[in-house]
């Protein structure tokens, strides 16, 4: 018996190792979880005829079954516990950058596409005679950045009374008071925060809408990596069903960060539909957030307009939506004003994002868009990379415009 103790006390050794690690390898996001794949008769949104919605992760599951008390991960591979632990293989999810600092670390970008606007202001104020001539180049500067004639005039109006009585133009003088005037102007006194907090037991809810081809499903798959970065369990909602690759392309940003994605197994599938399973799916799984992706739509097309209302209208009949963020294409000037007008009277915008903003001199825009809606943006798009997407600063924005 003394000799057979060694090797007991080994085994029951290698057991505890094994059973420790268990949990490491199976461990999922609470939002990993495996998604029904069909509708209860009792729900209130129909899917297309031969419909049903998956997850990216539907075709392994069906393959197998995770033991009793384990949820399955988007991130997690297969173990087989036959085998030693250095043989398994990994998925690698990438780890997002910190939110904090992002718009500093890519303030360099909007730096250099904005200089022509900053400069040519600090140059028209530091004359040494600012007459008429110098406040109409004042005044067209502000209208090709696209400011907007109202907030141009209030902007030129308060200049000259202050250059009035300041009396002096130094460079720094100058330029402290044409800082003062425009965070005025973007008015830092705006709630900007994301709401992505769950409430009443219920996942937030974030609805992103806009024209075609302004970003929406990388803004989606980018502000996933936002949340991620701030440990915040995501759904995605695929519920653009009209671009054959949207599903496919929102489904690869969430692997990326270990998001699962809800979508539609057929293409054309009622995008309302798609949504109410996601919030579905939300609810079920206690996520923090539940963000949709639509479908990009002209303003003028009164059909599609009238969906993404119908979208809006499906989600609440499970939860409150929290936020529908527009985007807009920075770089479209006063046309994006013009299409924000038309989406606010469908569905209630509560904040924009502004994409290709490092690609454009018109940051007026901002400005433009806040005045006309009284909404504020929340999120710019500072360039291509996976992480250049920044919660808007109005101090820091102001600060690149001037250099």
């Amino acid at each position: 018996m003394n000799e057979l103790l060694p090797i007991i006390v080994s085994i029951a050794a290698a057991l505890v190792v094994i059973g420790g690690l268990i949990p490491v390898f199976l461990k999922a996001r609470k939002s990993a979880g495996k998604y029904p794949g069909t509708r209860d008769a009792n729900d209130p949104a129909t899917p297309a005829a031969g419909g049903t919605l998956v997850d990216e992760r539907d075709a392994v599951a069906d393959e197998r079954k995770a033991p009793a008390g384990v949820v399955e991960s988007a991130e997690a591979p297969e173990v087989d516990l036959t085998e030693e632990p250095a043989g398994l293989e990994t998925v690698q999810v990438e780890t997002p950058a910190p939110v904090e600092g992002r718009l500093q670390r890519l303030r360099a970008r909007l730096v250099k596409s904005n200089t022509i606007f900053g400069k040519g202001l600090l140059a028209l104020l530091a004359s040494d005679k600012i007459d008429e001539n110098v406040w109409d180049e004042v005044e067209e500067t502000l209208l090709l950045a696209d400011l907007g004639t109202e907030p141009t005039t209030e902007l030129v109006d308060a200049l000259r009374e202050r250059v009035k009585v300041l009396g002096s133009r130094s460079p720094e003088d100058v330029k402290a008071l044409l800082r003062e005037e425009l965070i005025k102007l973007v008015d830092p006194s705006m709630d900007r925060s994301l709401k992505v907090e769950r409430k009443n037991g219920h996942p937030a809810v974030v609805i992103v809408v806009g024209v075609n081809g302004v970003g929406k499903t990388t803004t989606v798959g980018k502000l996933a990596r936002v949340l991620v970065a701030e440990d915040k369990d995501v759904i995605l909602g695929a519920a653009d069903t009209f671009r054959a690759a949207a599903a496919e392309q929102l489904a690869t940003w969430g692997q990326r960060v270990g998001v699962p994605t809800v979508k539609s197994d057929i293409d054309g599938a009622d995008p309302a539909s798609v949504a109410f399973e996601s919030v579905k799916a939300g609810i079920e799984q206690e996520v923090d957030v539940v963000m949709v992706d639509t479908a990009g739509r002209l303003q003028n097309k009164v059909g599609l307009m009238d969906e993404l209302g119908k979208v809006k209208r499906v989600i609440e009949k499970l939860a409150e939506v929290d936020e529908v963020l527009l985007v807009l294409d920075a770089t479209t000037g006063q046309n994006g004003l013009n299409q924000a007008k038309v989406f606010s009277e469908v569905v209630n915008i509560t904040g924009i994002v502004l994409t290709k903003l490092d690609g454009t001199a018109k940051g007026g825009i901002v400005v433009a868009i806040q005045k006309a809606l009284g909404v504020p943006v929340k999120l710019v798009g500072l360039g291509e990379g996976p992480d250049d997407l920044a919660p808007f600063e109005a101090d820091t924005f102001v600060d690149a415009l001037l250099n």
